[in-house]
């Protein structure tokens, strides 16, 4: 990784899966060690497999992912470039049907607004989506689509790092992390900024492929 942003990508989104990572570390060690269980962990317990499975493939999706954004690294790498997409193909869409599950079965959370319910639906089938329109496009050898899918679906799929910003500044206002309507904005406005920016970077290579082409 000879260029600065061959490690620094990378590197920044494994930063942004940190939290996530100790947290799902956290859930795992509850579900494994035969933590008492209490009002706000007992929805976990009622199906301990799908929580795992979850945690996960979430973790490895996040962790090896951030280095399928590494121009340099992709290129001298093309082999594990590629077995490692396939297995993120398939760890993306059990993290996202994983999640679907638990926003269908587990109960509704006290904590949690009206429409954090719809968007986790929403947000769940549209990654679950980016991934099986990112298969057809590899079937298809539409290289430049499939890249274009995979990072839709990571965008989403890295919204729990995201998270933990959106929450922040109201921690830090009222000591607290936000209820209701206000934890379901700060929800979904981490959604919103991953997948704001994944977009932004696309239109950003889209153009610069068009003004070298027009240059030749």
């Amino acid at each position: 990784m000879s260029k600065k942003s061959d490690w620094l990508i990378p590197l920044g989104l494994i930063l942004l899966c940190l939290v996530p990572i100790l947290g799902g570390a956290v859930r795992i060690g509850e579900l494994a060690g035969n933590k008492s269980i209490t009002p706000q962990n007992a929805r976990f317990f009622t199906a301990p497999s799908v929580v795992i499975t979850h945690v996960v493939c979430s973790l490895v999706y996040g962790v090896l992912g951030a280095f399928q954004f590494s121009r340099g690294f992709r290129r001298r790498c093309m082999q594990w470039h590629r077995r490692v997409g396939t297995l993120l193909i398939a760890f993306g869409l059990l993290s996202a049907l994983t999640g679907l599950w638990m926003t269908q079965f587990f109960p509704h959370v006290a904590t949690d607004g009206p429409a954090l319910y719809s968007i986790r639906l929403v947000v769940g089938i549209v990654m679950a989506a980016c991934h099986i329109f990112a298969i057809v496009a590899i079937r298809e050898k539409n290289f430049r689509q499939h890249g274009t899918w995979m990072m839709r679906g990571y965008a989403l799929g890295m919204g729990a790092g995201t998270q933990v910003f959106t929450h922040l500044p109201w921690v830090i206002a009222f000591g607290s992390p936000p209820t209701d309507w206000e934890r379901d904005i700060a929800m979904a406005a981490g959604w919103l900024i991953n997948a704001l920016v994944v977009e932004w970077f696309i239109w950003r290579k889209a153009l610069n492929r068009s003004f070298l082409a027009a240059q030749h």
